[in-house]
């Protein structure tokens, strides 16, 4: 079967609403509510604390094991918790612009926090149904196809919403950006339950077993080494662009600027990176895939260290435009590729009778950089300025790729 004939399949098109779903509440996390709360004079420090409420992206494998062992009472153990998900999500994004950052700020911290564990329990759902879904060797593209998803739901909140925000009121936008949670909803209705492995039969063997099987499968020192490798390989990554909103903002750059240009220039060569990664996994493996995209992407970071080295532009003319699309575009790119190998490595990872309770520990490790170290990028950006973050970002990246001469050496050519 060819690469194209692989690529457009029933699988494959399930994968785009997977990323899509699963990206849009994440995003609007880290893009919408962060330029919500600086356009209403928050304070940098309190938006980088924020960052404090994604907290159930990196306990979410403590619940996991419920998803695995019970099906809710419609649609099945997979697409029951896929749809409660999606409804409720919806109703908390279409809430939380009814408060005020002046007035609300706490109300609207509980909202966020309520909005990240739906969004986290949602991605349970997803990340198992689309492990048993796809077989090992689509893993690869698949994820690729998750990722690019992915993205793409960030033009919604870090681009669409933003624009509106410049035309309506707070409280419109957000219910606007609600609705895009319907596509979700349609996928878990329309598609069939996958049956790929039977359910734990009891709660304590969805429990145990499935952090039984990951440190008996090849031993204590090689589990130790792939979760530190899951903890630090997008750590830089994640730090550089967890203020990235309201960095354009202090750099002078408007909330249109941002929308057409930012969100745009990084959404597509993010996309581009994605699909790419994905069919060059296909020929070099995910291993190689890790240390070239890695390179990339830890190389990507440069760009912002340059672009604040300009300062607050008082005047936004075609260069600064035409610069912060080639930063962001590039970022993006590297971020887009680093992200398909690594998410196809972690559900390489996984083993498939206990699919949703490792993704999730898998990915709640992924996600420790950008809860905890993320809270504190405000801080150290008052402290020692945008230009010095950036390298400091530069530097946490490289602990992660040393890590790859272990976990996936280059001349293991893993599928």
């Amino acid at each position: 079967m060819s690469i194209w004939q692989q690529l457009f399949t029933r699988r494959m098109l399930i994968c785009v609403f997977t990323g899509f779903t699963s990206g849009l509440p994440l995003y609007l996390l880290f893009n919408l509510v962060p330029a919500w709360l600086r356009s209403e004079h928050v304070d940098l420090k309190t938006i980088g604390l924020f960052a404090l409420i994604q907290f159930p992206y990196t306990w979410k494998f403590i619940w996991s094991p419920l998803l695995d062992r019970y099906a809710l009472p419609v649609l099945g153990r997979r697409r029951g918790w896929m749809l409660l998900t999606q409804l409720g999500l919806l109703a908390v994004i279409a809430a939380m612009g009814a408060f005020s950052p002046q007035t609300d700020l706490q109300t609207i911290a509980l909202f966020a926090t309520l909005l990240a564990f739906l969004s986290a329990t949602q991605d349970i759902a997803l990340d198992a149904y689309r492990r048993e879904l796809l077989s090992d060797t689509e893993l690869g593209l698949g994820n690729s196809v998750h990722v690019n998803a992915y993205r793409i739901a960030g033009l919604v909140p870090g681009s669409l919403s933003l624009i509106l925000a410049d035309h309506l009121p707070w409280n419109m936008v957000f219910m606007v950006t609600a609705l895009f949670m319907l596509p979700g909803v349609a996928m878990s209705l329309l598609v069939s339950e996958p049956h790929r492995a039977a359910p734990p039969k009891t709660l304590r063997e969805a429990v145990v077993e499935p952090f039984h099987e990951f440190i008996t499968r090849q031993g204590w020192q090689s589990a130790l080494l792939i979760l530190a490798f899951l903890l630090f390989y997008k750590l830089g990554d994640s730090m550089c662009t967890a203020l990235a909103t309201p960095f354009y903002l202090d750099m002078g750059y408007s909330k249109t600027d941002i929308g057409l240009i930012a969100k745009n220039a990084g959404l597509w060569p993010a996309v581009i990176g994605g699909l790419l990664g994905g069919i060059w996994m296909l020929k070099i493996g995910i291993n190689r895939a890790l240390w070239l995209f890695g390179i990339v992407q830890v190389l990507s970071i440069v760009g912002f260290a340059w672009l604040a080295t300009k300062g607050h532009q008082a005047e936004i003319g075609a260069t600064q435009l035409i610069n912060l699309a080639w930063v962001i575009g590039l970022e993006a790119f590297g971020v887009g590729v680093g992200t398909a190998a690594f998410v196809a490595f972690i559900a390489r990872t996984t083993h498939p009778a206990y699919t949703a309770t490792q993704f999730a520990l898998f990915t709640s490790l992924a996600a420790v950089p950008r809860t905890f170290m993320n809270a504190t990028a405000g801080y150290l950006v008052e402290q020692i300025g945008w230009t010095w973050f950036f390298w400091l970002c530069f530097a946490l990246a490289l602990p992660g790729m040393a890590l790859l001469l272990k976990v996936a050496p280059w001349q293991e050519k893993s599928a």
